[in-house]
């Protein structure tokens, strides 16, 4: 035999054996799965309906990237729609991909009827709560009362700024860094505050106490001056300058609360916004000499063995004493009792009285801008 016989023998097994090879996996990709009331799905039009959706959700990844490039190179645009148009169109990309998938398996629409009521069955015992939220996050993105960049609280307590708005879940990131992930429905059926809804700036609100006694007029100019230092206050003049509040007579104190508004960049941050006034409160009010009180207790005897003051004392010691009349107590001046008259005349004014004053004049359905009056307590979110 020669080498030419030799390798075209060699050239025919081997296409004999691809062709065998090529039955096989034509015999494997028509092999027949499903066969029932005229639906036949098999092991191919699985392959193929998977690649449909594969190459869709890739199609789907490099608009996103596309969108984001976008509005990364044109600041102007509105981040919230653009976010929106995403999410939307990967969402229809999906859609489309699953219809043509099912087309390629094997499964008609017309019949797809079928499925339908399996999938019906389904949502009504175990994935009624996915449906929800899936619906829910519908309802999120085309409602645009919650976006990416947006710092909210909700009734549970969980609280930081939306990272990414999903099919079932929203990622929110708290101001630890920590991701939660909270279940759309959440959003729909609970109540959410929403800290950056409409408008940035808000206002805080930093309670403290100083001794009774104290000059009040020098406690509101020892917190202007703290609210001053902190690199958070918004205006120092105008109608969103800080105001001090005297808001309770309590037990061991004069309560006051420094009221204060906040720019964009500390909005997010109120527990720790909160602390950096409390910080700078203590400084103003040790440079004054106000005393920060604490819950006490003081017990008076005003007589002794028919004495009083250091004569009881001295007879409560065994001691002979005469007859010590009383010597009345003089409360000590203000650690600032030099204060001038103009100054302290400009210290006096109610900073409450004021603020309801320029609410009735100016109500917010006449200008929403001038003065926003949503309040900050320090323990609504840490």
């Amino acid at each position: 035999m020669s080498v030419a016989q030799t390798g075209r023998g060699m050239r025919d097994a081997a296409g004999a054996a691809a062709d065998r090879g090529l039955d096989s996996v034509g015999a494997l990709l028509d092999f027949r799965i499903v066969n029932v009331a005229g639906l036949s799905i098999t092991v191919g039009g699985i392959i193929a309906a998977l690649v449909v959706i594969a190459i869709a959700w890739f199609a789907s990844r490099v608009l996103q990237r596309m969108l984001t490039r976008y509005g990364d190179s044109h600041q102007h645009v509105n981040r919230a729609s653009l976010y929106l148009l995403s999410r939307v169109l990967h969402y229809l990309v999906i859609a489309i991909a699953v219809v043509v998938a099912l087309d390629v398996a094997g499964v008609p629409i017309g019949k797809f009827s079928v499925f339908a009521g399996a999938l019906g069955v389904g949502l009504g015992f175990g994935l009624q709560a996915i449906f929800s939220n899936f619906i829910s996050g519908l309802i999120l993105l085309f409602d645009r009362s919650l976006k990416v960049g947006d710092f909210v609280e909700l009734e549970s307590g969980v609280y930081g700024e939306v990272r990414d708005i999903n099919i079932r879940a929203t990622t929110i990131v708290t101001n630890d860094n920590i991701d939660i992930l909270v279940p759309n429905s959440e959003f729909v059926s609970g109540r959410v505050v929403n800290w950056t809804h409409r408008e940035v700036s808000r206002r805080l609100r930093v309670k403290f106490g100083v001794a009774y006694g104290s000059d009040k007029e020098v406690v509101k100019k020892a917190a202007l001056e703290a609210a001053a230092e902190v690199p958070f206050t918004l205006a120092l003049d105008g109608p969103r300058r800080p105001q001090v509040w005297l808001v309770e007579f309590g037990d061991s104190s004069l309560n006051f609360e420094l009221v204060v508004w906040l720019n964009a960049e500390a909005t997010k941050r109120p527990s720790a916004v909160n602390a950096a006034y409390l910080w700078a409160l203590d400084t103003a009010l040790n440079k004054y000499g106000i005393e920060i009180p604490f819950p006490q207790q003081d017990l008076h005897i005003r007589s002794l063995f028919g004495h009083e003051g250091e004569a009881a004392l001295a007879a409560w010691r065994g001691e002979k004493t005469e007859q010590v009349k009383p010597v009345p107590h003089v409360a000590e001046p203000a650690a600032d009792a030099q204060l001038g008259h103009r100054e302290r005349a400009e210290l006096a004014s109610n900073d409450a009285q004021d603020d309801v004053r320029l609410q009735l004049e100016n109500p917010p359905s006449e200008d929403l801008n001038q003065d926003t009056h949503q309040d900050t307590q320090p323990g609504d979110a840490r």
